[in-house]
């Protein structure tokens, strides 16, 4: 097989893999979306439900990666640029390859997956820190215990400091 037709080849698997990786991206990003909605209306119930997909998802998103492996060794071994796709996809013939805008496009769908991850992540700290704020008013009554005070000393103390404790 000539080098040209193995390009061809090559740029073709690269073609299949980017479409296969832009659609489990755009779904993620459907995903995301759901989840940072339901944690916004406070509904558990469709969270719990998003689940299934989201570990479907995760899981084809490891058989890209292991593909994009895959790929990027074939690459090597045809004594192509195998650092990165983009590299691959440079380095293709200028005729075989529309892979070059589609590495473009899954870099930046990435960049916004990780964007509405980091966005959902911020979300879920936040309610996790108003519970336990909740929480603490509920069990001292409302009432804060000041850990020092002006007028008497406080009841309270550690272990290295009192003899008794």
């Amino acid at each position: 097989m000539s080098s040209d037709a193995t390009a061809l080849n090559l740029d073709a698997e690269l073609a299949e893999f980017l479409e296969e990786l832009s659609g489990v991206q755009s779904e993620l990003l459907e995903v995301l979306a759901a989840k940072r909605d339901c944690m916004a209306s406070n509904n558990l119930h469709e969270i719990t439900a998003l689940h299934p997909r989201t570990e479907e998802l995760c899981d084809r998103l490891k058989a890209c990666h292991d593909r994009r492996a895959d790929l990027l060794a074939k690459a090597e071994l045809l004594g192509l640029p195998s650092g990165s796709l983009q590299q691959l996809a440079t380095s293709l013939p200028e005729q075989a390859s529309p892979a070059r805008q589609q590495v473009k496009d899954a870099a930046l769908r990435m960049r916004l997956l990780q964007h509405h991850s980091l966005t959902n992540w911020v979300l879920a700290q936040r309610t996790i820190l108003h519970l336990s704020q909740l929480l603490e008013i509920v069990a001292t009554g409302g009432q804060l215990q000041p850990t020092y005070s002006r007028d008497k000393p406080s009841v309270s103390s550690g272990a290295l400091v009192d003899k008794e404790v």
